[in-house]
């Protein structure tokens, strides 16, 4: 099998909050980044989302990973697999999202 993604994955494991745009009913969702790259991130989480679903999704990489300040990263993006998982007694689901755009902000911490 050959390796089909276009940017290195990072193993990283970081809050972040996930909010979807379209449903302003939604409240925002707390939920851990398993890895993360320019095009794309995988977090857990405990409320479901649909394959499809548009994302803004937020989180802030500490001073020990970019060698100097915090910084905030805010992107955009959507869905593209969703899979189920029970480890332990929680229900949480694992989110594959592409990052269609994002923005980088040194120095000011994300609101988690």
């Amino acid at each position: 099998m050959t390796e089909r993604r276009a940017a290195r994955r990072y193993d990283l494991s970081l809050p972040v909050i996930i909010r979807v745009p379209l449903d302003r009913e939604s409240p925002t969702r707390n939920g851990k980044t398993r890895d993360i790259s320019t095009r794309g991130v995988y977090f857990t989480l405990d409320q479901d989302l649909e394959a499809g679903t548009e994302l803004d999704i937020t989180l802030t990489l500490p001073a020990e990973i970019t060698r100097g300040t915090e910084v905030f990263v805010r992107a955009q993006g959507k869905v593209v697999r969703v899979e189920k998982k029970s480890d332990d007694a929680s229900p949480r689901i694992g989110v594959a999202a592409v990052i269609e755009r994002y923005d980088i902000i040194r120095g000011e911490p994300a609101r988690i």
